[in-house]
């Protein structure tokens, strides 16, 4: 970099999802540039006045070092995208060779996503494709612009201690809170320096527990820039996107908003369709109820009916309570001891059980009984 212009501090805060529209985009009707002094994008608008064009070509090739043109999106790159997602992440056959005739047609890339975003299972799995996929491209690009950056996306900072460190980007001397900070910053951008940065590895172990996700509005600072000389303020690009899947992959339209209002087979069809024809079924199931209330009425079938409930059987064998009745009614022994003999069962007698207390009367009894037998015996002798 030449020393005409100052020099950052601490690396440039990106903006992750920006850049990666910036990529999509960028053709040969398109040009955009990466100001590496503090990290805006250029966008050359051809809308713009011939003399706005010119002052902004003039100030570009003035400051080579300073501005790093996107590289352009060629038709071998974009079909490598496309055929690399349906190998790795399309599993139906039937899918897979539909997509492939696609691809190889006229207007490939935007007979894709109309098939995409027709079929919602593969849309979120083409939407972390397509993230992860230009990731790996923006940092390798970025490495080639030999730029100390961060992505404002991966930091864990509040939002008023980023846009801090926005505004004072050119100060040597910051309070203690901004120098922890720029600290945190530096460990950070040379994570992306690593090889695992281009090459990421799953990560082993247990995964951890599925919980429910809790859907929060992501905080993004605001775009302060001090160096932005007079010429470039016009060409500024910056759109508001804060999440991957309002990137498009298509270059014709701005956002998905845009996408899926041309698209033939809007996923918001398809649900309306789908809502209309569970609603014609929810009224023919009304209809065949009030048909068979009729029915029942017609044939005398008592709606007041007790439900059926379902027999469970005990786990435990039921003890059964027994009436002790009092002296003067108890039944005599022989009439007693003949019920013992007759409710006697046949097999393996079982072991003895602890009686409650209420048998206590009735377990007396038989042993008066055995004892009575016993006795008449040895008089007989």
């Amino acid at each position: 970099m030449k020393t005409s212009y100052l020099q950052p501090k601490n690396p440039l805060i990106l903006r992750y999802h920006r850049l990666m529209d910036a990529f999509a985009k960028s053709d040969d009707e398109r040009d955009f540039y990466l100001d590496k002094t503090e990290g805006f994008i250029l966008y050359v608008d051809l809308d713009k006045g011939i003399e706005e064009l010119e002052a902004l070509e003039k100030e570009v090739a003035e400051n080579k070092d300073r501005y790093g043109q996107f590289p352009k999106m060629t038709f071998y790159e974009i079909k490598k995208f496309m055929e690399g997602f349906i190998h790795e992440k399309v599993y139906d056959i039937d899918t897979k060779e539909k997509l492939l005739d696609l691809i190889s047609a006229k207007e490939a890339r935007e007979n894709f996503l109309e098939f995409i975003y027709d079929h919602l299972n593969e849309l979120e799995k083409w939407q972390l494709y397509y993230q992860e996929r230009s990731r790996i491209r923006i940092i390798e690009w970025l490495r080639l612009q030999e730029v100390q950056f961060v992505f404002e996306e991966d930091l864990d900072l509040t939002k008023s201690m980023i846009e801090k460190l926005k505004r004072q980007l050119f100060d040597a001397k910051v309070p203690k809170d901004l120098q922890v900070a720029r600290d945190t910053l530096v460990a950070k951008a040379k994570t992306y320096y690593s090889n695992e940065a281009l090459n990421p590895r799953p990560k082993r172990g247990r995964p951890p527990k599925q919980v429910a996700k809790i859907e929060v509005e992501p905080q993004v600072s605001m775009d302060i820039y001090t160096q932005v000389p007079m010429v470039c303020r016009s060409f500024l690009y910056i759109p508001d996107i804060t999440s991957a899947s309002s990137v498009t992959f298509s270059a014709k339209f701005e956002t998905e908003e845009h996408l899926l209002a041309s698209l033939r087979g809007s996923p918001r069809i398809k649900v309306d369709e789908k809502l209309e024809a569970l609603s014609q079924r929810l009224e023919s199931l009304r209809h065949l109820s009030s048909r068979l209330a009729g029915a029942e009425k017609m044939f005398g079938i008592d709606k007041v009916q007790k439900p059926f409930t379902p027999f469970y059987k005990p786990k435990f064998k039921e003890t059964k309570t027994v009436e002790i009745l009092p002296e003067n009614k108890a039944p005599k022994i022989e009439e007693a001891a003949g019920e013992v003999l007759s409710t006697k069962k046949r097999g393996r007698p079982r072991k003895e059980e602890a009686a409650p207390e209420e048998f206590g009367v009735q377990k007396r009894r038989r042993f008066a009984i055995k004892k009575v037998t016993h006795i008449k015996t040895k008089k007989d002798k």
